[in-house]
């Protein structure tokens, strides 16, 4: 085992997933998960709403400091009563007062439907002695069937979720959550330096020239400290949906280099969609939604760009729906020259409109999976009638090769022990578009099998940096290197296409499109088949 696999093995989790979690400035930043409701197949719509949407710009945090430049008012949520207030700007730090115990808990998630569905099965579990809880989101009740501690190890949770669902009470979309409940005071204590004051409720600033700052960033609308479900304190923007997107489109589909204004119109569609279907997502936290990839990338005011600004205008309140209903509008960098069916990368039945699409305006005379080794990366551009992505994607096509003791590294990570000698690499099922739907790590120490998207995450390569990252997408042939004299396996190579899970518009495919004369109405049916675009207020 070597000193890089183990300083890894030994990382905390949480640097862990910042380390994978990098991504590349310039480069579009599709979400790395799907949005909105639980499920895929669940339906999704906009919930009762007041035209704004809630950003977690800061998730977690002991204290939160909150500014402006102008004319300044702090207030108690709760009461509407004011705090504090001033002329001339301001900042102000808010932090917990002491006097209140969080405690957090496995609870298995079972459903979140209506309040007549939630305690129907509420009382069938009761009658049969669980533990229940339910919680209250803008789209519906959340009913949570369970109780166990933090630590409590996943067989014997999964041992009880066998027998909740053997009992009618769940299905097998059911799943464990950290659910934290709050007991005794919360007060928060808003301290600007010259003066103080303690509220009941989570605190508010409004500017007079409608920015504050949060953290370090400006941002349009208010601000908004309180708690989250794990107890600590959250920093919140809240702002109408749009100017939320002046702030996420340019940090999706960057207007430098791409500025087609019609791929702008596409993203700012996609993304207003992908918002809407996702308020009350994280209503546990306080907030609609998180500002990076495991949503959407949101940047703030010091983000926005005249071009993008442009397209959010020109679009306004358009989004993309599948029978009357909001759709998943899943995107992704670079799709690698054939977007995915959303069943061959995540658990879930066929969506469809997230049908697999080509990325060429030629037909089908050359699989995709025939270019990847012909075409070896890691840049290439295309000729100007060729693929709509390989003009403007670095990642249109790449490759990596792994030394035997970096590729044993790899899988020694995924496996959770130390293989030895990797023997074989063996893609045993693909979909359609050619994206790996299930391989086989052949080691000394057995066979380890990974599925779909999560491939990325088992099948690691060795960065510019020396630490392990994500692969790029499941779109991919991987070889041995084999030793011509000897015939030892020196390590493995994979020819690649794209970047990110490939379901849905390809951010750099769209921007090809642009510029052979789409516009955006052409794109988003293109990537999203069978749907309407609609003004939805």
């Amino acid at each position: 085992m070597t000193t890089l696999l183990r300083n890894r093995l030994a990382m905390p989790a949480a640097a862990l997933l910042l380390t994978l979690g990098a991504c590349v400035d310039g480069d579009p930043t599709g979400p790395n998960a799907r949005p909105g409701a639980a499920s895929l197949n669940e339906e999704v719509g906009a919930a009762a709403w007041n035209g704004n949407i809630r950003i977690g710009v800061i998730p977690t945090a002991t204290s939160v400091t909150l500014g402006s430049a102008a004319g300044w008012t702090f207030t108690n949520k709760t009461t509407g009563l004011t705090l504090l207030s001033g002329t001339g700007g301001v900042s102000a730090t808010v932090t917990l007062e002491a006097g209140s115990v969080s405690t957090t808990r496995y609870r298995l998630q079972v459903m979140c439907g209506s309040t007549a569905a939630v305690n129907a099965v509420k009382a069938q579990a009761e009658a049969l002695g669980h533990p229940t809880m339910t919680e209250v989101i803008p789209a519906c009740t959340r009913l949570y069937i369970g109780d166990f501690a933090s630590n409590a190890a996943f067989g014997v949770r999964n041992t009880y979720r066998n027998t909740i669902i053997s009992q009618g009470l769940a299905g097998a979309d059911s799943f464990w959550k950290l659910v934290t409940t709050t007991t005794g005071v919360t007060q928060y204590r808003v301290n600007t330096g010259s003066a103080q004051a303690v509220s009941s409720g989570p605190v508010v600033l409004t500017s007079s020239d409608g920015l504050v700052t949060i953290g370090t960033l400006p941002y349009r609308g208010i601000a908004e400290v309180g708690r989250n479900s794990s107890g600590t304190l959250a920093g919140i923007n809240e702002l109408p949906i749009e100017q939320y997107l002046y702030g996420v489109v340019p940090r999706e589909l960057p207007p430098v280099p791409y500025g087609e204004i019609e791929a702008q119109k596409a993203q700012a569609v996609a993304a207003r969609t992908y918002a809407l279907s996702g308020l009350g997502k994280r209503a546990a936290d306080g907030y609609d939604l998180l500002p990076t990839t495991s949503d959407q990338v949101y940047g703030g005011y010091s983000a926005e760009h005249p071009v993008s600004n442009a397209a959010v205008d020109a679009t306004a309140g358009v989004v993309a729906v599948y029978e009357g209903k909001l759709i998943q509008a899943l995107f992704s960098s670079t799709s690698g020259g054939y977007t995915a069916n959303s069943e061959d990368v995540f658990n879930s039945d066929p969506v469809p409109y997230l049908r697999g699409v080509r990325d060429h305006q030629h037909g089908n005379s050359e699989h995709v999976l025939d270019s990847l080794k012909a075409h070896k990366g890691p840049s290439l551009r295309g000729k100007k009638n060729g693929d709509f992505e390989a003009d403007w994607s670095r990642y249109h096509r790449w490759s990596f090769e792994w030394t035997a003791d970096e590729i044993s590294d790899v899988i020694s990570l995924y496996a959770g022990q130390d293989v030895g000698r990797v023997l074989d690499i063996h893609v045993a099922e693909r979909s359609n578009s050619g994206r790996v739907k299930r391989i086989e790590y052949v080691t000394e120490a057995g066979v380890f099998v990974d599925t779909k998207d999560h491939v990325r995450t088992s099948l690691k390569y060795v960065n510019a940096s020396g630490t392990f990252s994500s692969l790029l997408s499941t779109l991919f042939v991987i070889e041995p290197i084999v030793d011509r004299r000897t015939g030892a396996i020196e390590g493995f190579q994979a020819f690649g296409g794209g970047w990110g899970h490939g379901v849905g518009l390809s951010q750099t495919g769209a921007v090809g499109m642009a510029e052979k004369g789409s516009t955006y109405q052409e794109i988003l049916h293109h990537y999203y088949q069978g749907i309407d675009l609609t003004t939805w207020y």
